[in-house]
């Protein structure tokens, strides 16, 4: 099968070229873009596509490359050997399987998300360079090598926090997620709102490139908050007369709080529409 997008996903044709690019060569597929462009989601999306099961391994700034291997619970063992357990007579029973081992051994394959890859420290993506190469790791306290039975799709995400080894992104299939332009942000809002009406759109996505467009954002909205804004401007009746009435550089748009996330991106706005209003006088 190859990835198109799905009912609720909107692929661009370079994104559905690189998914199924690195599907085809085996390798992983690197994902980079804006926060909220859809990369983690391109993960659950590609595995309903592809009828495979997906196993997600969030990354945080204390993970290690180890815990998406296994890990070994020695305190445990010690306690339980203290204790007169049986337990402590087969190591197995403190060895927890990490999210590749699960994907490894997962009977006909599986989609393997290593999500924010950045957020650790700069040597993990090298510490996984033999495993992602090989498909297959040594338990070092049973004795056993687990191998991929069938090789998982495996779709790495960053949101550029760190630069990543030149080796790793070697291992690599890389595609940029660009923010989606106008045309095909509408299709978006058209999959998660179905029943919205054509001007709502229009001027909802005026008032929302000119927000990004704003020179000194801090942070720009992304197309997640775009869809919750929308669904509240839906909520409250909000007509697309009252988007029309005013430049976001003269006037704060209505509900604005779920498009700017910080204070000084919205006192950014509030002063631009106080230049603009004393201008006027």
């Amino acid at each position: 099968m190859t990835f198109t997008g799905t009912q609720t996903y909107v692929a661009t044709e370079d994104l559905a070229v690189a998914v199924n690019a690195a599907v085809r060569l085996q390798r992983p597929l690197l994902v980079k873009g804006e926060p909220g462009t859809g990369k983690t989601v391109l993960a659950q999306e590609v595995a309903d596509a592809l009828g495979l099961p997906l196993i997600a391994w969030h990354i945080k700034s204390t993970t290690k490359a180890q815990h998406g291997l296994y890990e070994y619970d020695a305190v445990s063992r010690l306690r339980d050997s203290q204790l007169g357990d049986e337990r402590v007579h087969d190591i197995r029973n403190y060895i927890k399987r990490g999210r590749m081992w699960d994907a490894f051994t997962h009977d006909g394959g599986a989609v393997l998300l290593i999500d924010e890859i950045d957020k650790a420290d700069i040597e993990f993506p090298n510490d996984l360079l033999l495993e992602l190469d090989r498909m297959e790791f040594h338990v070092h306290e049973t004795g056993e090598t687990v191998r991929a039975a069938t090789r998982p799709v495996v779709i790495i995400t960053s949101n550029n926090e760190k630069e990543l080894p030149d080796a790793f992104l070697r291992r690599c299939f890389f595609h940029y997620i660009k923010f989606p332009d106008p045309e095909t942000m509408e299709e978006i809002i058209a999959v998660h709102f179905p029943d919205i009406k054509a001007n709502l759109v229009r001027d909802a996505l005026r008032v929302f490139y000119d927000v990004r467009e704003v020179p000194g954002l801090k942070k720009k909205p992304s197309t997640s908050e775009l869809l919750d804004w929308i669904k509240l401007l839906m909520a409250d009746d909000v007509t697309a007369e009252a988007l029309r009435s005013g430049d976001v550089k003269k006037v704060l748009p209505p509900l604005h709080g779920a498009l700017l996330k910080n204070e000084q991106d919205v006192h950014l706005l509030q002063r631009l529409a106080f230049l603009a209003k004393r201008e006027r006088r």
